[in-house]
């Protein structure tokens, strides 16, 4: 997989799929690179599906979500979004897995940016509290 550096605000890279699609997009874009500035932009997933378009994904020690448009709908899909805090109850899809969790926002949906911008956060510091598996194995002392 080639990870693509975004050359363009994920909105601009969406703005065929209708201009409230691209609005929201871009607020939440907004919303979680203030969230911390060590935030990076990627685009993942170029095929034929979406247009060649890819999916814009924000990563931080590894992926914080991504990014994607429907026809009814913005969903942002948070990579480790169930071992994650909502105070906000943003969630509000995806909870049909043990890993994932997502926010569709539709077309009168306001991004609520404080929110986001807390969850986003919560997130980043979820990926830098990860150790592999083995690394926690070793850590452990052993037992008498």
């Amino acid at each position: 997989m080639v990870k693509t550096p975004a050359k363009k605000s994920a909105a601009k890279a969406v703005s065929d799929d209708g201009a409230w699609r691209a609005q929201t997009l871009e607020r939440a874009r907004v919303a979680i690179k203030a969230a911390d500035p060590g935030i990076v932009e990627v685009v993942k997933w170029r095929k034929a599906s979406n247009n060649m378009q890819g999916v814009p994904v924000w990563e931080l020690g590894g992926i914080i979500c991504t990014g994607e448009t429907y026809k009814d709908y913005v969903k942002l899909t948070f990579a480790h979004g169930a071992k994650l805090e909502d105070p906000a109850g943003l969630f509000n899809a995806g909870f049909g897995g043990g890993t994932r969790r997502a926010i569709d926002f539709r077309k009168d949906d306001k991004v609520n940016e404080k929110a986001l911008k807390a969850l986003v956060k919560s997130a980043a510091a979820f990926n830098a509290g990860k150790t592999p598996a083995k690394a926690k194995k070793a850590a452990k002392p052993a037992t008498k």
